[in-house]
């Protein structure tokens, strides 16, 4: 039985470890397992918080921003791979054939992936939220709102770790179902972009 609870604590102990070390990009394919792809999905949701931060920074210059850019896009399309091969991993591996469900079974729109990445930009939201809290340079005021934030934050943790769980139980049990629907993303190929094809035909 996969356990939503499970994958709440490695996110919450990777989000802690990475700021403490850098993360190395030596991650291989070998296990292919459903912890790995967890794992890549919330690498690529870290590394995405931190490069939506610097390109905010107005005051770095149009490279600096440029390149956070550029690396958003590419850790947003890994991640979105991701989230595809954990779906396809619960279904392989964990659903049963859509055959067995039951003719009227409720069908879920949202897949587990989608709930489970969500989950980890909660992980890096209450971290972040957090450390405001910890600041000694701003007001009282303001650490209070970011403490409301974080109960906040730790609330809606809960609550979609729940709904996971329960989610999760229920395809085991023919209950409800879901579907893998592919992203099918345009704009990072250089065939179905008007922009990148229309270049290309110059």
């Amino acid at each position: 039985m996969l356990s939503s609870s499970k994958i709440t604590a490695l996110q919450k102990q990777l989000v802690e470890q990475w700021h403490q070390q850098e993360i190395k990009n030596d991650f291989d394919d070998k296990g292919k397992d459903f912890f790995f792809f967890i794992v890549e999905n919330h690498r690529y949701n870290f590394q995405l918080w931190h490069e939506e931060d610097k390109a905010r920074r107005e005051d770095m210059g149009f490279e600096y921003v440029y390149q956070a850019k550029r690396k958003i896009d590419s850790y947003n399309q890994k991640r979105n791979d991701f989230i595809e091969k954990i779906d396809r991993w619960i279904v392989e591996n964990y659903s049963p054939a859509e055959k067995d469900f039951p003719k009227n079974c409720p069908f879920n729109s949202e897949t587990p992936a989608m709930m489970i990445d969500r989950l980890s930009i909660l992980s890096l939201k209450h971290y972040h939220m957090v450390e405001q809290t910890e600041r000694e340079d701003i007001a009282n005021e303001l650490k209070q709102k970011c403490l409301f934030k974080v109960q906040v934050i730790q609330q809606q943790l809960n609550d979609l770790e729940n709904c996971l769980e329960i989610f999760l139980q229920e395809i085991k049990n023919k209950q409800r179902n879901f579907k893998v629907y592919y992203q099918f993303k345009m704009y990072n190929d250089a065939n179905l972009n008007p922009q990148l094809y229309q270049k290309n035909n110059k």
